[in-house]
Protein backbone atom coordinates (compact mmCIF):
# COMPACT_ATOMS: atom_id res chain seq x y z
CA UNK A 1 0.00 0.00 0.00
CA UNK A 2 2.74 2.68 0.83
CA UNK A 3 5.31 1.81 -1.97
CA UNK A 4 3.82 4.25 -4.17
CA UNK A 5 5.10 6.99 -1.42
CA UNK A 6 8.58 5.18 -1.39
CA UNK A 7 8.84 5.89 -4.75
CA UNK A 8 7.21 9.16 -5.06
CA UNK A 9 10.15 9.59 -2.06
CA UNK A 10 12.67 8.36 -3.81
CA UNK A 11 12.21 9.86 -7.30
CA UNK A 12 11.66 13.44 -5.13
CA UNK A 13 15.56 12.82 -4.10
CA UNK A 14 16.89 11.80 -7.03
CA UNK A 15 15.19 14.95 -8.97
CA UNK A 16 16.54 17.02 -5.83
CA UNK A 17 19.77 15.69 -6.33
CA UNK A 18 19.38 15.95 -10.04
CA UNK A 19 18.44 19.53 -9.63
CA UNK A 20 21.54 20.47 -7.82
CA UNK A 21 24.37 18.64 -9.80
CA UNK A 22 22.39 20.27 -12.74
CA UNK A 23 23.09 23.76 -11.09
CA UNK A 24 26.56 23.05 -10.01
CA UNK A 25 27.39 21.52 -13.56
CA UNK A 26 26.17 24.93 -15.11
CA UNK A 27 27.60 27.19 -12.95
CA UNK A 28 31.33 24.99 -13.50
CA UNK A 29 30.68 24.89 -17.57
CA UNK A 30 29.72 28.56 -17.84
CA UNK A 31 32.86 29.76 -15.48
CA UNK A 32 35.00 27.92 -17.72
CA UNK A 33 33.24 29.04 -20.99
CA UNK A 34 33.88 32.71 -19.82
CA UNK A 35 37.06 31.91 -19.07
CA UNK A 36 37.77 30.59 -22.49
CA UNK A 37 36.13 34.02 -23.70
CA UNK A 38 37.85 36.26 -21.75
CA UNK A 39 41.47 34.82 -22.28
CA UNK A 40 40.85 34.99 -26.05
CA UNK A 41 39.83 38.16 -26.34
CA UNK A 42 42.72 39.41 -23.95
CA UNK A 43 44.94 37.49 -26.28
CA UNK A 44 43.22 39.16 -29.32
CA UNK A 45 43.98 42.43 -28.19
CA UNK A 46 47.16 42.02 -26.45
CA UNK A 47 48.43 40.43 -30.07
CA UNK A 48 46.46 42.95 -31.74
CA UNK A 49 48.66 46.03 -29.59
CA UNK A 50 51.54 43.88 -30.91
CA UNK A 51 50.98 44.35 -34.36
CA UNK A 52 49.86 48.14 -33.98
CA UNK A 53 53.55 48.37 -32.36
CA UNK A 54 55.08 46.84 -35.52
CA UNK A 55 53.12 48.48 -37.89
CA UNK A 56 54.08 52.22 -35.94
CA UNK A 57 50.53 52.60 -35.88
CA UNK A 58 49.02 55.18 -33.13
CA UNK A 59 47.66 52.68 -30.99
CA UNK A 60 43.29 53.02 -29.85
CA UNK A 61 42.52 53.82 -26.80
CA UNK A 62 40.78 50.69 -26.30
CA UNK A 63 44.19 49.20 -26.24
CA UNK A 64 45.89 51.04 -24.45
CA UNK A 65 46.12 48.49 -21.39
CA UNK A 66 46.10 45.38 -23.33
CA UNK A 67 50.05 44.73 -22.67
CA UNK A 68 49.38 45.69 -18.94
CA UNK A 69 46.61 43.27 -18.38
CA UNK A 70 47.90 40.21 -20.50
CA UNK A 71 51.24 40.67 -18.22
CA UNK A 72 49.10 40.67 -14.86
CA UNK A 73 47.33 37.78 -16.64
CA UNK A 74 50.22 35.42 -17.05
CA UNK A 75 52.09 36.33 -14.25
CA UNK A 76 49.36 34.82 -12.25
CA UNK A 77 49.57 37.80 -10.01
CA UNK A 78 49.41 37.97 -6.04
CA UNK A 79 46.20 36.47 -6.02
CA UNK A 80 47.11 33.10 -7.68
CA UNK A 81 49.74 32.41 -4.76
CA UNK A 82 53.05 33.54 -6.61
CA UNK A 83 55.86 34.89 -3.91
CA UNK A 84 56.57 38.28 -3.70
CA UNK A 85 60.07 39.01 -4.78
CA UNK A 86 62.27 40.11 -1.92
CA UNK A 87 64.65 43.71 -1.29
CA UNK A 88 67.79 41.32 -2.54
CA UNK A 89 66.18 39.59 -5.73
CA UNK A 90 64.93 43.24 -7.09
CA UNK A 91 68.36 44.36 -6.41
CA UNK A 92 70.23 41.72 -8.44
CA UNK A 93 67.45 42.02 -11.25
CA UNK A 94 68.57 46.00 -11.44
CA UNK A 95 72.14 45.44 -10.85
CA UNK A 96 72.07 42.86 -13.55
CA UNK A 97 70.35 45.63 -15.84
CA UNK A 98 71.96 48.46 -15.02
CA UNK A 99 75.36 47.37 -13.14
CA UNK A 100 77.17 49.92 -11.02
CA UNK A 101 76.70 49.81 -7.02
CA UNK A 102 72.65 49.98 -5.57
CA UNK A 103 72.00 53.54 -3.54
CA UNK A 104 68.97 52.56 -2.24
CA UNK A 105 65.53 50.03 -2.88
CA UNK A 106 61.73 49.90 -1.74
CA UNK A 107 58.27 48.74 -2.29
CA UNK A 108 55.83 50.77 -3.47
CA UNK A 109 52.75 52.08 -1.74
CA UNK A 110 50.69 49.35 -4.09
CA UNK A 111 53.03 46.78 -2.93
CA UNK A 112 53.27 46.01 -6.99
CA UNK A 113 56.50 47.09 -7.62
CA UNK A 114 60.04 47.43 -6.23
CA UNK A 115 61.94 51.27 -6.99
CA UNK A 116 65.39 50.40 -7.21
CA UNK A 117 67.97 53.70 -7.04
CA UNK A 118 71.71 53.42 -8.48
CA UNK A 119 74.38 55.30 -7.99
CA UNK A 120 74.90 56.17 -11.66
CA UNK A 121 71.28 58.37 -11.03
CA UNK A 122 69.52 55.62 -13.32
CA UNK A 123 65.62 54.24 -11.26
CA UNK A 124 64.54 51.03 -11.97
CA UNK A 125 61.24 49.86 -11.18
CA UNK A 126 60.33 46.15 -10.84
CA UNK A 127 57.05 43.79 -10.60
CA UNK A 128 57.21 42.73 -7.31
CA UNK A 129 55.52 39.37 -8.35
CA UNK A 130 56.86 38.51 -12.00
CA UNK A 131 60.12 40.29 -11.69
CA UNK A 132 59.42 42.06 -15.17
CA UNK A 133 61.32 45.43 -15.41
CA UNK A 134 58.83 47.83 -15.72
CA UNK A 135 60.44 51.11 -16.22
CA UNK A 136 63.84 52.71 -16.72
CA UNK A 137 64.79 55.97 -15.95
CA UNK A 138 68.03 57.95 -16.52
CA UNK A 139 68.42 61.36 -15.69
CA UNK A 140 64.87 61.80 -15.99
CA UNK A 141 64.94 59.97 -19.19
CA UNK A 142 62.50 57.23 -19.71
CA UNK A 143 63.82 54.36 -21.86
CA UNK A 144 62.80 51.04 -23.07
CA UNK A 145 63.15 48.36 -20.59
CA UNK A 146 65.11 45.27 -21.45
CA UNK A 147 62.69 41.50 -22.31
CA UNK A 148 61.10 39.77 -19.23
CA UNK A 149 63.64 37.64 -17.70
CA UNK A 150 60.41 35.72 -16.96
CA UNK A 151 59.15 33.64 -19.81
CA UNK A 152 54.95 33.58 -19.59
CA UNK A 153 53.39 30.34 -18.92
CA UNK A 154 52.96 27.98 -22.18
CA UNK A 155 49.63 27.54 -21.67
CA UNK A 156 49.41 31.63 -22.47
CA UNK A 157 52.20 31.66 -25.22
CA UNK A 158 49.75 28.87 -26.76
CA UNK A 159 46.92 31.50 -27.15
CA UNK A 160 49.13 34.32 -28.69
CA UNK A 161 50.49 31.32 -31.02
CA UNK A 162 46.92 30.07 -31.95
CA UNK A 163 46.21 33.43 -33.78
CA UNK A 164 46.47 34.41 -36.93
CA UNK A 165 46.89 38.12 -38.76
CA UNK A 166 45.35 39.21 -41.57
CA UNK A 167 46.20 42.63 -43.12
CA UNK A 168 43.54 43.80 -45.03
CA UNK A 169 42.70 46.54 -47.31
CA UNK A 170 39.86 48.75 -47.88
CA UNK A 171 38.38 46.02 -50.09
CA UNK A 172 38.98 42.98 -47.97
CA UNK A 173 41.98 41.72 -49.74
CA UNK A 174 44.74 40.17 -47.89
CA UNK A 175 48.00 42.13 -48.49
CA UNK A 176 50.48 39.90 -47.20
CA UNK A 177 50.82 36.35 -45.34
CA UNK A 178 52.73 37.11 -42.03
CA UNK A 179 51.55 33.85 -40.44
CA UNK A 180 54.70 30.52 -40.62
CA UNK A 181 51.28 28.41 -40.90
CA UNK A 182 48.48 28.18 -43.46
CA UNK A 183 45.48 30.32 -43.17
CA UNK A 184 42.03 28.54 -41.68
CA UNK A 185 39.69 31.13 -43.40
CA UNK A 186 39.81 34.39 -45.76
CA UNK A 187 39.26 37.55 -44.19
CA UNK A 188 35.65 38.24 -43.16
CA UNK A 189 33.50 40.95 -44.98
CA UNK A 190 30.71 41.79 -42.35
CA UNK A 191 33.80 42.36 -39.79
CA UNK A 192 35.77 44.27 -41.94
CA UNK A 193 32.83 46.91 -42.96
CA UNK A 194 31.82 47.47 -38.96
CA UNK A 195 35.41 47.87 -38.25
CA UNK A 196 36.12 50.38 -40.78
CA UNK A 197 32.85 51.83 -39.66
CA UNK A 198 33.29 51.96 -35.82
CA UNK A 199 36.67 51.44 -35.57
CA UNK A 200 36.70 47.89 -34.26
CA UNK A 201 34.41 44.72 -33.85
CA UNK A 202 34.67 41.26 -32.18
CA UNK A 203 32.78 38.62 -33.11
CA UNK A 204 32.13 34.60 -33.33
CA UNK A 205 31.87 33.38 -36.49
CA UNK A 206 31.43 30.12 -37.94
CA UNK A 207 33.80 29.29 -40.98
CA UNK A 208 32.51 27.03 -44.16
CA UNK A 209 34.47 24.29 -43.08
CA UNK A 210 32.37 24.44 -39.34
CA UNK A 211 35.01 25.88 -37.28
CA UNK A 212 33.96 28.45 -34.84
CA UNK A 213 36.70 31.67 -35.03
CA UNK A 214 36.94 34.79 -32.24
CA UNK A 215 37.44 37.38 -34.37
CA UNK A 216 39.39 41.13 -33.78
CA UNK A 217 38.97 43.51 -36.40
CA UNK A 218 40.36 47.24 -35.72
CA UNK A 219 41.01 49.95 -38.47
CA UNK A 220 44.51 51.86 -39.37
CA UNK A 221 44.99 55.16 -39.87
CA UNK A 222 47.96 55.51 -41.26
CA UNK A 223 47.50 55.61 -44.99
CA UNK A 224 50.72 54.21 -46.37
CA UNK A 225 49.59 50.79 -45.11
CA UNK A 226 46.79 48.18 -44.11
CA UNK A 227 43.12 49.90 -44.13
CA UNK A 228 42.13 47.06 -40.80
CA UNK A 229 44.22 44.40 -39.19
CA UNK A 230 42.43 41.14 -38.56
CA UNK A 231 43.12 38.71 -36.19
CA UNK A 232 41.56 35.35 -34.94
CA UNK A 233 41.48 32.55 -33.16
CA UNK A 234 39.72 29.32 -34.03
CA UNK A 235 38.08 27.75 -30.82
CA UNK A 236 38.45 24.12 -32.24
CA UNK A 237 40.17 22.97 -28.61
CA UNK A 238 38.27 25.24 -26.52
CA UNK A 239 35.03 23.69 -28.11
CA UNK A 240 36.40 20.07 -27.44
CA UNK A 241 37.44 20.68 -23.71
CA UNK A 242 33.46 22.10 -23.19
CA UNK A 243 32.35 18.99 -24.87
CA UNK A 244 34.48 17.23 -23.13
CA UNK A 245 33.18 18.93 -19.60
CA UNK A 246 29.81 19.09 -20.49
CA UNK A 247 29.84 14.94 -20.81
CA UNK A 248 31.65 14.93 -17.82
CA UNK A 249 28.74 16.83 -16.05
CA UNK A 250 26.10 14.94 -17.87
CA UNK A 251 27.81 11.42 -16.59
CA UNK A 252 28.88 12.44 -13.24
CA UNK A 253 25.03 14.04 -12.73
CA UNK A 254 23.56 10.92 -13.85
CA UNK A 255 25.90 8.30 -11.69
CA UNK A 256 25.32 10.82 -8.97
CA UNK A 257 21.18 11.07 -9.62
CA UNK A 258 21.21 7.34 -9.63
CA UNK A 259 23.50 6.65 -6.64
CA UNK A 260 21.15 9.36 -4.63
CA UNK A 261 18.13 7.79 -6.07
CA UNK A 262 19.21 4.36 -4.32
CA UNK A 263 20.28 5.80 -0.76
CA UNK A 264 16.78 7.55 -1.21
CA UNK A 265 14.87 4.17 -2.19
CA UNK A 266 16.78 2.39 1.35
CA UNK A 267 16.26 5.97 3.10
CA UNK A 268 12.29 5.86 2.08
CA UNK A 269 12.22 2.61 2.92
CA UNK A 270 13.28 2.84 6.27
CA UNK A 271 11.26 5.62 7.22
CA UNK A 272 8.02 3.91 5.73
CA UNK A 273 8.62 0.51 7.29
CA UNK A 274 7.19 1.29 11.28
CA UNK A 275 3.90 2.92 8.86
CA UNK A 276 4.14 -0.56 6.95
CA UNK A 277 3.93 -3.01 9.53
CA UNK A 278 0.92 -0.84 11.11
CA UNK A 279 -0.65 -0.82 8.19
CA UNK A 280 -0.29 -4.75 7.39
CA UNK A 281 -1.39 -4.92 11.46
CA UNK A 282 -4.43 -3.08 10.96
CA UNK A 283 -5.29 -5.02 7.94
CA UNK A 284 -4.92 -8.50 9.64
CA UNK A 285 -6.94 -7.19 12.15
CA UNK A 286 -9.90 -6.04 9.85
CA UNK A 287 -9.76 -9.80 7.95
CA UNK A 288 -8.90 -11.70 11.18
CA UNK A 289 -11.83 -9.78 12.71
CA UNK A 290 -14.54 -9.92 9.76
CA UNK A 291 -14.04 -13.45 9.93
CA UNK A 292 -14.59 -13.94 13.70
CA UNK A 293 -17.34 -11.90 13.17
CA UNK A 294 -19.52 -14.00 10.95
CA UNK A 295 -19.61 -17.24 13.14
CA UNK A 296 -21.86 -15.32 15.89
CA UNK A 297 -24.04 -13.31 13.09
CA UNK A 298 -24.94 -16.52 11.63
CA UNK A 299 -25.59 -17.78 14.87
CA UNK A 300 -27.69 -14.16 16.13
CA UNK A 301 -29.97 -14.90 12.30
CA UNK A 302 -30.22 -17.66 13.25
CA UNK A 303 -31.94 -17.70 17.07
CA UNK A 304 -34.02 -14.90 15.67
CA UNK A 305 -35.66 -16.31 13.11
CA UNK A 306 -36.28 -19.23 15.03
CA UNK A 307 -37.29 -17.02 18.20
CA UNK A 308 -39.43 -15.44 15.29
CA UNK A 309 -41.58 -18.31 14.12
CA UNK A 310 -42.44 -19.20 17.45
CA UNK A 311 -42.96 -15.63 18.42
CA UNK A 312 -46.98 -14.49 19.25
CA UNK A 313 -46.88 -11.28 20.55
CA UNK A 314 -46.87 -8.44 18.07
CA UNK A 315 -44.19 -6.37 19.40
CA UNK A 316 -41.94 -9.23 19.81
CA UNK A 317 -42.46 -10.19 16.34
CA UNK A 318 -41.47 -6.63 15.48
CA UNK A 319 -38.27 -6.74 17.48
CA UNK A 320 -37.17 -10.01 16.22
CA UNK A 321 -37.67 -8.34 12.66
CA UNK A 322 -35.61 -5.17 13.85
CA UNK A 323 -32.73 -7.94 14.87
CA UNK A 324 -32.88 -9.60 11.71
CA UNK A 325 -32.52 -6.70 9.53
CA UNK A 326 -29.52 -5.61 11.90
CA UNK A 327 -28.02 -8.85 11.50
CA UNK A 328 -28.14 -8.70 8.01
CA UNK A 329 -26.80 -4.49 7.91
CA UNK A 330 -23.86 -6.25 9.94
CA UNK A 331 -23.28 -9.46 7.91
CA UNK A 332 -22.95 -6.89 4.71
CA UNK A 333 -20.76 -4.50 6.37
CA UNK A 334 -18.03 -7.31 7.56
CA UNK A 335 -18.34 -8.99 4.23
CA UNK A 336 -17.65 -5.38 2.85
CA UNK A 337 -14.65 -4.74 5.10
CA UNK A 338 -13.25 -7.77 4.20
CA UNK A 339 -13.28 -7.10 0.35
CA UNK A 340 -11.52 -3.40 1.33
CA UNK A 341 -8.74 -5.38 3.65
CA UNK A 342 -8.55 -8.04 0.49
CA UNK A 343 -8.12 -5.07 -2.10
CA UNK A 344 -5.49 -3.34 0.02
CA UNK A 345 -3.41 -5.82 0.62
CA UNK A 346 -3.63 -6.98 -2.71
CA UNK A 347 -4.71 -10.50 -1.72
CA UNK A 348 -7.96 -10.56 -3.64
CA UNK A 349 -7.97 -13.01 -6.53
CA UNK A 350 -9.56 -12.28 -9.61
CA UNK A 351 -10.87 -15.39 -11.95
CA UNK A 352 -10.88 -13.78 -15.16
CA UNK A 353 -12.34 -14.95 -18.22
CA UNK A 354 -14.07 -13.55 -21.19
CA UNK A 355 -17.62 -12.71 -20.85
CA UNK A 356 -20.00 -11.64 -23.28
CA UNK A 357 -21.81 -8.13 -22.23
CA UNK A 358 -24.84 -8.40 -24.19
CA UNK A 359 -26.18 -11.98 -22.28
CA UNK A 360 -24.04 -10.67 -19.08
CA UNK A 361 -26.04 -7.27 -18.32
CA UNK A 362 -29.31 -8.64 -19.94
CA UNK A 363 -28.99 -11.11 -16.55
CA UNK A 364 -27.78 -8.49 -14.07
CA UNK A 365 -30.97 -6.73 -15.60
CA UNK A 366 -33.58 -9.49 -15.00
CA UNK A 367 -32.37 -10.23 -11.14
CA UNK A 368 -32.14 -6.33 -10.69
CA UNK A 369 -35.58 -5.69 -11.92
CA UNK A 370 -36.93 -7.59 -9.13
CA UNK A 371 -35.12 -5.31 -6.31
CA UNK A 372 -36.41 -1.98 -8.68
CA UNK A 373 -40.16 -3.72 -8.84
CA UNK A 374 -40.12 -3.33 -4.96
CA UNK A 375 -39.37 0.48 -5.70
CA UNK A 376 -40.89 1.48 -8.83
CA UNK A 377 -38.26 1.85 -10.72
CA UNK A 378 -37.84 0.27 -13.99
CA UNK A 379 -34.31 -1.26 -15.11
CA UNK A 380 -34.00 -1.40 -18.61
CA UNK A 381 -31.01 -1.71 -21.25
CA UNK A 382 -29.99 0.03 -23.81
CA UNK A 383 -27.17 -0.44 -25.93
CA UNK A 384 -24.70 -3.29 -24.93
CA UNK A 385 -21.76 -4.47 -26.85
CA UNK A 386 -18.75 -5.89 -26.64
CA UNK A 387 -16.32 -8.47 -24.48
CA UNK A 388 -14.31 -7.85 -21.33
CA UNK A 389 -11.59 -10.08 -19.82
CA UNK A 390 -12.82 -10.01 -15.87
CA UNK A 391 -14.39 -12.07 -13.20
CA UNK A 392 -17.33 -12.26 -13.42
CA UNK A 393 -18.91 -12.71 -9.20
CA UNK A 394 -17.08 -9.45 -8.96
CA UNK A 395 -18.36 -7.51 -12.44
CA UNK A 396 -21.57 -8.36 -11.09
CA UNK A 397 -20.96 -6.97 -7.28
CA UNK A 398 -19.76 -3.70 -9.42
CA UNK A 399 -22.64 -3.62 -11.21
CA UNK A 400 -24.92 -4.42 -8.11
CA UNK A 401 -23.29 -1.58 -6.06
CA UNK A 402 -24.32 1.19 -8.71
CA UNK A 403 -27.88 -0.06 -9.44
CA UNK A 404 -28.61 -0.25 -5.88
CA UNK A 405 -27.19 3.31 -5.31
CA UNK A 406 -29.28 4.69 -8.22
CA UNK A 407 -32.39 3.13 -7.15
CA UNK A 408 -32.28 4.24 -3.51
CA UNK A 409 -32.24 8.07 -5.43
CA UNK A 410 -34.38 7.72 -8.06
CA UNK A 411 -38.18 8.16 -7.02
CA UNK A 412 -41.06 5.71 -8.09
CA UNK A 413 -41.62 5.74 -11.72
CA UNK A 414 -37.92 6.14 -12.49
CA UNK A 415 -36.05 4.68 -14.90
CA UNK A 416 -32.23 3.00 -14.37
CA UNK A 417 -30.60 2.50 -17.98
CA UNK A 418 -27.47 0.12 -18.43
CA UNK A 419 -25.48 -0.11 -21.23
CA UNK A 420 -22.17 -0.89 -22.15
CA UNK A 421 -19.81 0.34 -25.41
CA UNK A 422 -16.87 -0.12 -27.09
CA UNK A 423 -14.16 2.91 -25.98
CA UNK A 424 -10.83 1.59 -27.37
CA UNK A 425 -8.76 -1.25 -26.13
CA UNK A 426 -11.11 -0.72 -23.19
CA UNK A 427 -15.78 -1.24 -22.71
CA UNK A 428 -17.24 1.54 -21.11
CA UNK A 429 -20.50 0.44 -19.18
CA UNK A 430 -22.84 2.86 -17.43
CA UNK A 431 -25.66 2.84 -15.39
CA UNK A 432 -27.90 5.90 -15.70
CA UNK A 433 -30.77 6.93 -13.74
CA UNK A 434 -33.48 9.70 -13.70
CA UNK A 435 -32.90 10.43 -9.72
CA UNK A 436 -32.54 13.80 -8.16
CA UNK A 437 -29.07 13.98 -9.16
CA UNK A 438 -25.55 15.19 -6.74
CA UNK A 439 -24.40 18.56 -5.95
CA UNK A 440 -21.12 19.66 -7.81
CA UNK A 441 -19.33 19.41 -4.34
CA UNK A 442 -20.18 16.03 -3.37
CA UNK A 443 -18.74 14.55 -6.69
CA UNK A 444 -15.14 14.70 -5.81
CA UNK A 445 -15.86 12.43 -2.61
CA UNK A 446 -17.95 10.20 -3.78
CA UNK A 447 -15.58 7.03 -3.60
CA UNK A 448 -14.21 8.21 -0.20
CA UNK A 449 -15.10 5.27 2.48
CA UNK A 450 -17.91 6.17 4.79
CA UNK A 451 -18.86 9.11 2.65
CA UNK A 452 -22.35 9.72 2.07
CA UNK A 453 -23.74 13.11 0.63
CA UNK A 454 -26.53 13.60 2.50
CA UNK A 455 -26.76 12.15 5.42
CA UNK A 456 -29.81 12.59 6.64
CA UNK A 457 -31.47 11.51 3.20
CA UNK A 458 -29.29 8.87 3.35
CA UNK A 459 -30.97 7.46 7.01
CA UNK A 460 -34.34 8.50 5.49
CA UNK A 461 -33.63 5.93 2.31
CA UNK A 462 -31.60 3.46 4.04
CA UNK A 463 -30.05 2.78 7.65
CA UNK A 464 -27.99 0.25 6.18
CA UNK A 465 -26.10 2.45 4.05
CA UNK A 466 -22.35 2.34 5.63
CA UNK A 467 -20.49 4.19 2.41
CA UNK A 468 -18.47 1.63 1.48
CA UNK A 469 -20.50 0.36 -1.69
CA UNK A 470 -18.39 3.09 -4.02
CA UNK A 471 -15.06 2.73 -2.49
CA UNK A 472 -15.22 -1.11 -3.01
CA UNK A 473 -16.61 -0.63 -6.53
CA UNK A 474 -13.87 1.32 -7.08
CA UNK A 475 -11.23 -1.04 -5.93
CA UNK A 476 -13.00 -4.04 -7.75
CA UNK A 477 -12.20 -1.85 -11.30
CA UNK A 478 -9.17 -0.93 -10.42
CA UNK A 479 -8.10 -4.23 -9.90
CA UNK A 480 -9.06 -5.20 -13.01
CA UNK A 481 -6.87 -2.60 -14.74
CA UNK A 482 -9.80 0.06 -15.13
CA UNK A 483 -11.21 3.64 -14.38
CA UNK A 484 -14.65 4.73 -12.55
CA UNK A 485 -16.33 7.93 -12.39
CA UNK A 486 -19.63 9.75 -11.62
CA UNK A 487 -21.34 12.60 -13.94
CA UNK A 488 -23.96 14.04 -12.00
CA UNK A 489 -26.35 17.35 -12.33
CA UNK A 490 -29.09 18.53 -9.64
CA UNK A 491 -32.69 17.40 -10.18
CA UNK A 492 -31.44 15.82 -13.46
CA UNK A 493 -29.83 12.06 -13.13
CA UNK A 494 -26.44 10.68 -12.76
CA UNK A 495 -24.00 8.43 -14.86
CA UNK A 496 -22.06 6.32 -12.90
CA UNK A 497 -19.66 4.53 -15.68
CA UNK A 498 -16.52 2.41 -15.69
CA UNK A 499 -14.01 0.86 -18.02
CA UNK A 500 -13.15 -2.61 -18.19
CA UNK A 501 -10.41 -3.71 -20.48
CA UNK A 502 -11.33 -5.27 -23.76
CA UNK A 503 -11.15 -9.16 -24.22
Amino acid sequence: MLKPLRWQFTLLYALTSAAIIALVGSGAYVLVARYFERITDLALQHKMAHEFHLLNAPLPSSLAFADADWSVLRSDGPAAGRRMLTAEEASRIALATRGGEMKDVKLEADKRQYEVKLRDGSEVKIDAYSGQIIEIEINGEHVNPPPAPISPPAAYDAELASIFVLPLDAQGRILFNPNPAALPMLAHQEALDAALRNGSDLRTITTGAGQRVRLLTYRLTRPDGPAALQLGRVLTDQTQVLNQLLTGLLGFGFIGAVIVGAAGWWLSGRALRPAEEAWARQLRFISSASHELRTPLTLIRASAEVALRNAEDEDQRELLADVLSESDHMRRLVDDLLTLSRLDSGALTLQRQPIQLSDFLADVQRHASRLGDEHGVTIALAKTEGTVCADPDRLRQILLILIDNAIRYTPASGTITLSAELAGKQVRIGVRDTGCGIAPEHLPHLFERFYRADQARNRANNNNNAGLGLSIAKGLVEAHGGTIGVESKVNAGTLAWFTIPAA
